[in-house]
């Protein structure tokens, strides 16, 4: 088992898109669909493969490219110290006062560390400043408990290194 981090940071408005942000195929549009839907359903399966715009599912990030992942971990601690430095990075645009508080962002920290321990995923997001998003998520991988049949990105054939 190991962790992989995500990063992205993006308009919200292209974030709020969900319908680009979900796995194609999941709910095929019915026989006899307008050609505009059929037309976005056809756009969304070509989009979702190759977008590094964070997926509604945490574990679907496994199901993105491997250049999208941030950095692989077998420890969960190296992971959560990853996570911590982009927390830290960003923390002083957070748009919540609260959030840029530095026990909350050791609450975080410490509930990831938790989650990853017994396989779990751990997905953030936070306005560094509107109208942006900004989307951090560790996930585990080989297997994933959410998404067991999914693959790791990083160990399939083309697999980039990871960065």
């Amino acid at each position: 088992m190991h962790h992989h981090g995500y990063a992205w940071t993006g308009p919200k408005h292209r974030f709020d898109q969900d319908g680009s942000r979900r796995p194609p195929g999941l709910h095929p549009p019915l026989a006899g669909s307008r050609p505009e839907l059929l037309q976005r359903c056809r756009d969304v399966a070509a989009e979702f493969p190759v977008s590094e715009v964070p997926p509604i599912q945490t574990a679907h990030w496994l199901m993105k490219p491997p250049a999208a992942i941030r950095g692989t971990w077998e420890e969960p601690e190296r992971a959560v110290a990853w996570m911590k430095k982009q927390l830290a990075a960003y923390a002083p645009r957070f748009d919540s006062p609260a959030y840029r508080d530095g026990g909350h962002l050791t609450l975080l920290a410490d509930s990831a560390a938790e989650r990853l321990g017994w396989g779990g995923d751990v997905s953030l997001g936070f306005y560094p400043e509107r109208p942006a998003f900004l989307s951090l998520a560790l996930v585990t991988c080989s297997p994933n408990r959410a998404a067991p049949a999914l693959a790791c990105p990083a160990r399939a054939p083309a697999a980039a290194t990871t960065r």
